[in-house]
């Protein structure tokens, strides 16, 4: 965290997106004295028989809170122009709105069936969060397209490399190099690599041509015990045998 990587903006930015998450889903639950439910307006492309009111996430309430509560850390202090704390609170505040922003985005409606006999004569439709999976998904699209910014002396952040388009406020950013992740440094906070489960198959993350970095790795048999031939008893337990099998399995060197 204190190199300003994508990876370092990766994790601001999905921190901010949970603190919207958090509080969007607290004020519909009631959980919190300061909000309520959504008051979003009724969106203009729904059906006229359909009904705008259900209790929804609070995504407005959630938006705001969040950016007063996270970005205060930034705006605290008063930096150098130009300097490079002056970059990372910069680029730290641009990943914090993108993570917000990724929330707010893929908020969506949700409707309700209502009629006799599960009949759908009628429609309550509300606002509704987004499964943080897909706020995660998103914000990993924008890690793999983060912009490489530096600052410049009137204090702005500005691209280091002028062929590519400017960041808009949904993108991240980064100010510094990622560390190499494949060697163990302590410094930079890398684990490295070496004795890491890989894939051999995979040609993925995963797999064991990039997760070795090349340097190759070494295979195994282990034994797995696993549950099997499991069967339903009257009444009410499962009762399951023991099976073991012999897998390869394969580690970086």
């Amino acid at each position: 965290m204190k190199i300003g990587s994508r990876e370092t903006a990766f994790t601001y930015a999905v921190s901010a997106a949970g603190v919207v998450n958090a509080i969007s889903r607290a004020c519909r639950e009631g959980e919190l004295s300061s909000c309520g439910c959504s008051r979003t307006a009724r969106p203009k492309d729904l059906p006229r028989d359909w009904l705008w009111g259900g209790c929804g996430d609070n995504v407005e309430y959630g938006y705001r809170f969040a950016k007063e509560f996270v970005d205060a850390k930034e705006r605290e202090k008063n930096y150098v122009r130009g300097s490079e704390e002056q970059a990372r609170m910069l680029m730290n505040l641009q990943n914090n709105e993108a993570g917000r922003r990724a929330v707010y985005k893929l908020a969506d409606v949700a409707c309700k069936c209502h009629g006799v006999s599960g009949s759908c004569s009628l429609k309550t439709c509300w606002l509704q969060l987004a499964d943080f999976r897909k706020v995660g998904d998103l914000l990993k699209e924008k890690y793999d397209s983060a912009a490489a910014m530096r600052i410049s002396r009137k204090g702005k952040l500005e691209l280091v490399n002028n062929r590519f388009n400017m960041p808009t406020q949904e993108d991240l950013v980064y100010v510094d190099p990622s560390p190499d992740y494949c060697l163990r440094n302590e410094t930079t906070g890398s684990l490295g690599t070496q004795g890491r489960l890989c894939n051999k198959t995979s040609e993925g993350m995963d797999g064991c041509e990039l997760m070795c970095c090349g340097r190759g790795y070494d295979q195994f048999k282990s034994v797995q015990v696993e549950r099997c031939h499991c069967k339903f008893h009257w009444c009410c337990y499962v009762k399951c045998k023991k099976c073991t099998e012999i897998v390869d399995q394969y580690v970086c060197k």
